[in-house]
């Protein structure tokens, strides 16, 4: 493992992981206010969310952040 993997701290997380973990922290309805996107917004779900993700990257991006700064919060 290099020293670049391991300081990410999103190495070894899969998305899918980190939604239900922002999910779980915030609910729906905060996370749509917090990153304003229709799949979080209207009729949300897991699948849907995760395609939207995979296919965009600034919203990905959004999300892995939130993760990030939610973690350091516990």
């Amino acid at each position: 493992m290099t020293n670049k993997n391991k300081d990410d701290p999103l190495h070894g997380i899969t998305l899918e992981n980190i939604l239900l973990q922002i999910v779980d922290h915030y609910g729906w309805s905060e996370l749509g206010r917090l990153i304003d996107i229709r799949c979080f917004n209207h009729d949300p779900s897991l699948k849907s969310s995760l395609t939207f993700l995979r296919k965009t990257p600034w919203a990905r991006t959004r999300v892995e952040d939130l993760y990030i700064n939610t973690i350091k919060l516990k």
